[in-house]
């Protein structure tokens, strides 16, 4: 009996212009999952090194994230603070030494050349570094230890003095030594944070022969409500950003992955189908010689399985490479931290090699479905002849998709608001790109018979690129939907962002109706907002604090937690300064113990004016507020609008002015250099963080996936028709025609994927602006989609036409010797 692995070991070897094609899908597709996979393992079980806290055995602080059952936890937007009073207690746990609480300042020391930031720690965390230092202790209020090479820049000595400014409001302190960093006496460091009962983590010393793993369980079971880091972890405690990284990766991860799949899965069926059907006739030959549909499945399967083993495995190098190359890219935007390492585990490589080894086969087994199923002599009937119709369930679910894609998409937004329609209206992308792969062969011999009745059939080459068309549609169509996809993919992604950028861009402009906006490095006081209302000539200062809050609200059923942007302001001179476009209720009762909420926030949370929502600040605190009103600007300023006392930060992020004179302004603002006025055109609105750059980024990632599978799946279509093109010239054509002919068929195949991928980005990008915007225009600049339209041209048009002259190069008779 036949080795079934020999066999198709050899089939391989014969048919590697086939497979070649295969190969390629599913490597690059290992390349997708690997690096999806490596972005998991790395938020699940990467960090960075600890600096500070790397001397101290555990690091103890609050907890940082709020438990989410069956989901990921939330991380909270700002440090969580510990009371001061749990290091006593941590200090008396069984094994402690001794424990160092610290807290973070962040400062700037003024200078002839400007100020100089700074980062401030109480005194007794000079125990966390190497413990060296000129002078003696910051004794009193007043006195300050500065770190070395800051006092040597600024040309400051022991004994002078120097003014340290936070939130752009300076005191004197004189310098009674210098260190490796800089340090204020514990209760200073503490009253500088606005919270001098609070810190930020505590540094736990373990006796001798105490391991810090059990020293961290003790911990954890004598203090409730803390979290322990060991190891690595500790740079969790000290860095907020990492453990915000880290969750962010495991996010992005889920969410992109998923997609990825699905788009690898489809364009590996594709381009097996297409492989499998272009060898109709070796099939029909082997029925016809008695092979069963089982041994057909086997060799396929088998066939199959050696190209996906090889193929994942080869691609898992190139995705571990990919992944830290997207590492650099998320430093860049600012979502990962520079000190933040990924990892390299034995997982994610053996996950892509399973996944894309299990795609594949499926894909190959379905694609030989019908070529072991029918029977010897229909199958030397068809061998070269495609089969004219598809499957009825193939039609079925190809049909019904559409409505349901065109439903969620634009119908769903004009029945609910909130989260849920923009997430639905995005979600009909896929749902229709789907619909596209299933009724390729239908769409694109409509497209044929539209473009030729525009005329495309007149001339000789036309006709023959319209019946080939037809003829081959199953041919066609398995090789169009990727390039449909990309289509549409790519302009859902961009014109997403684009209709929220212009919407959030929009509403700013036009809700800031403050003729100024004062701003500084590392924020302001409130003594700056109090001079500035003090001040002749102005006539309303509003403080605002941006931050984060976590709110756990119903979503089909079933109670769902997500972060939402927020802002913190005071009622007295909102009007004069912002316009939130308040839709119902007033903004006058913002006072403690209510909040205001966007529509969209109002319909995600099911509230209205009057209702009670529960949230938790971007400190962990919980708050309870009663709904005074509902605006429409929630793009530009945020989802939910809190009274400025609520919020913990004690620093603004910027401070709204109006008023009739700015002379007096301008001339009290002298005092804190610190402090830049910016005109109304410099506000944006709030940042996701660079969320939408990495979103972009892996989007492109995944479009540049599909480029290479649309030249992929085309160069095969196409270079496998020498025999075609050979019979053609005998009889008469010439090579200028055949060229002619294939020009035809990139313009139904380009004009499908331009149309068509059009077409199914429309209805989510239109439920998306109703939901986002209230408008069914969505926002696509002329530009990008043009650049959309040329890319598809290029790869469309040149994966058909480069192909063809290098089939017409063999002469006619020698071309008609080659194989299939």
């Amino acid at each position: 009996m036949i080795d079934v692995f020999s066999m198709a070991w050899r089939m391989i070897r014969a048919r590697r212009g086939s497979f070649a094609a295969a190969f390629v899908a599913v490597f690059c597709g290992s390349v997708l999952i690997t690096g999806s996979g490596v972005l998991l393992d790395s938020g699940l079980r990467a960090g960075a090194a600890p600096q500070r806290y790397a001397t101290a055995p555990v690091v103890v602080t609050a907890q940082q994230v709020l438990p989410v059952t069956e989901d990921m936890d939330q991380r909270f937007a700002e440090r969580v603070p510990l009371p001061v009073s749990r290091a006593d207690e941590i200090a008396r746990v069984p094994g402690v030494q001794s424990v160092v609480d610290d807290v973070t300042v962040r400062a700037g020391l003024r200078s002839p050349g400007g100020t100089l930031p700074l980062v401030a720690h109480g005194w007794s965390s000079i125990r966390l570094g190497s413990g060296a230092h000129d002078g003696r202790e910051p004794a009193g209020a007043g006195e300050v230890v500065l770190d070395a090479s800051l006092a040597a820049q600024a040309g400051v000595h022991v004994g002078d003095t120097v003014s340290l400014a936070v939130g752009a409001v300076a005191a004197p302190y004189r310098v009674v030594g210098t260190a490796t960093g800089t340090f204020l006496s514990d209760e200073r460091a503490r009253a500088l944070t606005g919270k001098p009962d609070q810190v930020d983590a505590v540094a736990v010393f373990a006796e001798p022969g105490v391991s810090a793993g059990a020293l961290a369980q003790r911990i954890g079971q004598a203090v409730p409500g803390v979290a322990t880091f060991t190891g690595d972890d500790r740079a969790e405690a000290e860095f907020l950003d990492v453990g915000a990284a880290r969750s962010f990766l495991v996010l992005v991860a889920g969410s992109f992955g998923g997609t990825m799949l699905l788009i690898v899965a489809l364009v590996v069926a594709s381009t097996l189908g297409l492989a499998i059907q272009q060898r109709r006739r070796e099939f029909a030959l082997l029925r016809a010689v008695a092979a069963t549909p089982r041994q057909i499945r086997r060799l396929v399967g088998a066939e199959t399985a050696v190209l996906a083993v090889t193929a994942s495995v080869l691609g898992a190098v190139p995705g571990a490479w990919l992944t830290f190359l997207l590492r650099d890219a998320f430093v860049a935007a600012g979502v990962v931290p520079e000190n933040f390492r990924f990892t390299l585990g034995p997982l994610p490589v053996l996950g892509s090699v399973v996944l894309c080894v299990a795609t594949a086969l499926a894909a190959g087994l379905i694609a030989a479905r019908r070529a072991a199923r029918v029977s010897p002599v229909d199958a030397l009937g068809e061998a070269k002849v495609e089969p004219p119709r598809l499957g009825r369930a193939r039609l079925v679910a190809g049909w019904t998709l559409v409505p349901v894609g065109i439903g969620f998409g634009m119908f769903l937004p004009l029945t609910t608001t909130g989260e849920s329609a923009t997430a639905g209206a995005a979600g009909s992308a896929l749902l229709l790109v789907i619909a596209v792969a299933l009724l390729g062969p239908r769409l694109l011999t409509a497209t044929a018979a539209v473009l030729g009745r525009l005329g495309l059939g007149r001339p000789a080459s036309g006709f023959l690129a319209d019946a080939n068309t037809r003829a081959r549609s199953r041919r066609i169509g398995s090789a169009a939907p990727p390039l449909i996809m990309g289509v549409a993919m790519a302009a859902v992604q961009i014109f997403t962002l684009t209709t929220t950028d212009a919407a959030a861009r929009h509403q700013a402009a036009e809700g800031l109706v403050a003729d100024r906006v004062l701003v500084a490095d590392g924020g302001l006081a409130p003594e700056v907002a109090d001079l500035v209302r003090r001040t002749p000539g102005v006539t309303a200062a509003v403080p605002v604090v941006h931050t984060q809050a976590l709110v756990t609200y119903d979503e089909l059923g079933e109670p769902s937690t997500g972060a939402f942007t927020a802002q913190g302001v005071t009622p007295a001179g909102l009007r004069e300064v912002l316009d939130l476009d308040v839709q119902r209720g007033e903004l006058d009762g913002l006072t403690e113990g209510t909040l205001a909420l966007s529509k969209s926030a109002a319909g995600t949370f099911g509230a209205d004016v009057g209702s009670t929502l529960s949230i938790r600040l971007g400190d962990g605190r919980p708050y309870t507020g009663r709904v005074v009103a509902i605006y429409g600007n929630g793009l530009g300023f945020g989802d939910i609008t809190l009274p400025r006392d609520v919020v913990a930060n004690p620093l603004n992020d910027e401070i709204l002015v109006s008023g009739n004179d700015f002379t007096a302004l301008t001339t009290a603002l002298q005092a804190y250099p610190e402090v830049r006025t910016t005109d109304r055109g410099a506000f944006t609105a709030p940042s996701d963080g660079g969320e939408s750059a990495v979103t972009l980024l892996l989007n492109l990632v995944l479009l540049g996936f599909l480029a290479i599978a649309v030249v992929n799946i085309l160069v095969l279509a196409t270079a496998t028709r020498v025999r075609e093109f050979a019979l053609l010239r005998l009889v008469g054509a010439k090579p200028r025609q055949v060229r002619a002919m294939m020009r035809g068929e990139a313009a139904i195949v380009v004009v499908a994927a331009v149309v068509l991928g059009t077409l199914a980005a429309l209805p989510p990008l239109v439920g998306i602006s109703i939901s986002l915007t209230g408008a069914p225009l969505p926002s696509v600049p002329a530009l990008p989609y043009l650049g959309i339209v040329a890319a598809a041209v290029a790869l469309g048009w040149g994966a058909i036409a480069l192909p063809t002259r290098f089939a017409l190069r063999p002469a006619p008779v020698a071309a008609m010797r080659v194989g299939d």
